[in-house]
């Protein structure tokens, strides 16, 4: 049995690109109910990386921002919005 997905608590700092990166798609991804290793699935990225970039451990190159945002179902400008406090919801 597979842990409970929860959503990002801690707010990124709004000019920590990283960061927000890691927040917005951990939230989508927990919104769509799916593991890392389902959103690797995806974007045929390995899961290990793709926790790496969760816990902003890895920079990140555009086109891979934009493989994990069209999995997400999302535009790709919405990955690197910074959420705003009291909102957790991207896109």
């Amino acid at each position: 049995m597979s842990a409970k997905l929860k959503p990002p608590t801690k707010f990124p700092a709004p000019d920590d690109l990283r960061g927000v990166l890691a927040f917005n798609i951990r939230l989508l991804r927990v919104r769509k109910g799916w593991s890392q290793e389902e959103l690797a699935l995806e974007c045929d990225l390995d899961r290990t990386y793709v926790s790496a970039v969760e816990r902003s451990r890895w920079n990140v190159s555009l086109s891979n921002v934009q493989t994990i945002a069209d999995a997400l179902g999302v535009p790709s400008w919405v990955l690197l919005k910074p959420p705003e406090k009291g909102k957790t919801h991207a896109g």
